[in-house]
């Protein structure tokens, strides 16, 4: 008998680990309910079909299912279906008020943090000799973000340039 302390939520459960990897084929893993095996759905899912897939069966005392007969394992199959169903309508219903924020207009994802105002502020202070790390402290940035931001409008200018003078070239 194994008794996990660790919260359900928890992604590390050390001991259940334990008990897991100490199963072998043949052996048939109890739990008083579903519940205290899976954090979610698709977790439970996902260990009781390793354990079938180690002919390890899976039996919950309070819902009464047992994968080592047919009907508990057919049971079990319907939950597994119903929790792909779950997991495929988040995913759509996500993708659709996605697309419907991009229809009105709306980005997704992190505001830059640099914008073209700090970039010619940093510009200007390179220019003047300013240290870097000051730069970027002025400018409320880090320097890696600094660093990237003047090599991408560098490498920018630069093309811009090259594009120039090949026109004229021409």
């Amino acid at each position: 008998m194994v008794l996990e302390t660790a919260s359900d939520a928890l992604a590390s459960r050390p001991r259940l680990a334990e008990l897991l990897a100490l199963l072998r084929p043949g052996d048939t893993l109890v739990v008083w309910r579903l519940d205290r095996l899976g954090r979610n759905l698709a977790h439970l899912v996902q260990t009781v079909t390793t354990l079938g897939e180690r002919e390890v069966g899976f039996v919950s005392l309070t819902e009464a299912i047992d994968t080592t007969t047919p009907a508990g394992r057919l049971l079990f199959g319907i939950m597994a279906s119903l929790a792909q169903f779950e997991r495929d309508l988040i995913q759509e219903r996500t993708m659709a008020g996605l697309a419907a924020a991009r229809a009105r207009g709306k980005v997704g994802g992190r505001p830059p943090i640099m914008t073209t105002e700090k970039l010619a502020v940093a510009r200007r202070m390179l220019d003047e000799g300013k240290p870097k790390a000051v730069i970027a402290k002025t400018i409320g940035v880090s320097r890696p973000t600094l660093y990237a931001h003047l090599a991408a409008s560098l490498a920018l200018s630069n093309s811009h340039e090259d594009a120039r003078d090949a026109s004229m070239c021409a």
